[in-house]
């Protein structure tokens, strides 16, 4: 009866702590404005890169299809996150609902899978435009492209339900505070009452295949891309093979390497500040520097940003 009982009370969690970075007002409000000023520009970059390809033409490419897709997604993927740590930070109240909880973690999971999908897809796109660059307008063609955007989306989305359903499968104590900015995996498993060894086991597995399949897949492609490009006899034809995948080579480093830091790294490099800040590395960072990668290191985009600011600046002045 008692350990009836005890199983009734951990499966009535209704609400979650989220105990965030302080509880001292002055490191609330400075986390605030930090978060605010990062959650802007990474609105402004990812905004301003699907807009700019949507209006230009001339960037109806396979290439920047994708790049709005990982722009559209890293909009998702900053806002699942930031927004309701800068109320927590704002009103100083930590709670988040059981659904709210849940909705966190789905997104989450979704969005940083499809960042990895895309990211896979691009640089097999960068493959077939270096490698085979006859036969690039055939295989890159229209339908395929919405296809791999398509079935990236709704595998992660698949992905992350699966993932969901076996972390809110478990039973939770009384103690709900969770000790981060967000309904992170780990932190719920931490907190739960139940045995997490399968669920740790489960979530290690899926993600060692996913994450191991999508970066040997890139890593060979650039193999193939860095032996075509080596092979072309012009100094400036080797500069615009290699300038075209210099961003998305950049985005993918920093996405993978704060990944592998935020989940497989020792338990003895686990604390609550390390925790705390490998959680930004990998929510926060790149949705923030992917825009800012793309339009520093692509002059299409910078040629197209000009324009519409021209255009913009020659319509004032004749209005």
């Amino acid at each position: 009866m008692n350990q009836r009982n005890k199983m009734d009370n951990q499966s009535t969690v209704t609400e979650f702590l989220l105990m965030g970075f302080s509880n001292d007002r002055g490191v609330q409000i400075l986390h605030f404005v930090m978060f605010l000023f990062i959650y802007l520009i990474s609105l402004m970059g990812n905004f301003l890169i699907t807009i700019v390809v949507i209006i230009n033409h001339h960037l109806h490419t396979p290439m920047y299809f994708f790049l709005v897709n990982l722009s559209l997604s890293d909009i998702c993927y900053i806002s699942t996150t930031v927004p309701k740590s800068l109320a927590t930070s704002l009103t100083n109240d930590k709670m988040i609902s059981f659904a709210g909880c849940v909705a966190q973690v789905f997104l989450v999971i979704t969005c940083a899978g499809s960042e990895l999908a895309l990211l896979t897809i691009m640089a097999y796109d960068r493959y077939v435009a270096i490698c085979h660059p006859l036969q690039y307008s055939l295989i890159m063609n229209r339908e395929a492209c919405i296809q791999m955007a398509v079935a990236s989306w709704i595998s992660n989305l698949i992905h992350a339900f699966l993932q969901t359903c076996i972390i809110f499968s478990l039973n939770f104590c009384s103690s709900s505070r969770i000790g981060q900015y967000f309904c992170d995996v780990p932190q719920l498993q931490k907190i739960s009452c139940t045995d997490t060894k399968v669920s740790q086991g489960l979530i290690l597995v899926i993600g060692i295949i996913v994450d191991s399949f999508c970066s040997g897949f890139i890593f060979v492609s650039y193999g193939y891309i860095f032996s075509a490009v080596l092979r072309i006899p012009s100094v400036q034809g080797r500069y615009k093979a290699f300038s075209t995948c210099t961003p998305h080579l950049t985005v993918f480093s920093i996405f993978i390497i704060t990944a592998v830091f935020s989940y497989m790294r020792p338990t003895a490099l686990s604390s609550t500040t390390i925790d705390l800040l490998s959680a930004v590395l990998y929510t926060v960072l790149p949705p923030l520097l992917n825009p800012i990668i793309y339009s520093f290191r692509n002059k299409d985009i910078q040629e197209a940003v000009w324009k519409i600011i021209k255009r913009h600046n020659e319509t004032s002045i004749y209005s």
